[in-house]
């Protein structure tokens, strides 16, 4: 098989991984964050309401990680693709440039702001609603 090939299907491997990882952890983050407020409901303690604030941001700065990372390999795929099959060497090295910044730009791209923004916002609105029930109780 081609050298070339095989080096891409390696990168594009990884990429998929990261693909992947991205897609469970939000399943994770959902159901996590959904026990939360299932555990304020049953038990009365509104305390794990505000708990559920934790793994939102954990989960959105880890997926912001994951998806920092696949831009590194998609970049990589790309030197790869422009290099000539003579000079194929299969590193998957990445260049991860500016980490912090690579990885703020990520966690805070259109994508993922949507996803994890609306997540942080019913839990604020779940918040909001126990307080506003214990207000008027009181």
């Amino acid at each position: 098989m081609d050298a070339k090939l095989k080096h891409l299907e390696f990168v594009q491997g990884v990429v998929n991984r990261l693909s992947t990882n991205s897609f469970l952890l939000k399943g994770w983050s959902i159901i996590l964050i959904s026990a939360l407020f299932a555990l304020s409901a049953k038990d009365a303690d509104k305390g794990f309401a505000l708990l559920a604030y934790i793994p939102g941001i954990a989960f959105w700065g880890l997926d912001g990680y994951f998806l920092a990372l696949e831009r590194c390999y998609r970049r990589l795929y790309d030197k790869v693709r422009a290099t000539d099959k003579d000079k194929i060497d299969f590193m998957m090295v990445i260049d991860k440039g500016q980490g912090w910044k690579n990885w703020l730009k990520a966690t805070f791209s259109k994508t993922l702001i949507v996803f994890h923004g609306a997540v942080l916002v019913a839990i604020t609105a779940v918040v909001v609603v126990y307080v506003v029930k214990a207000h008027a109780a009181a």
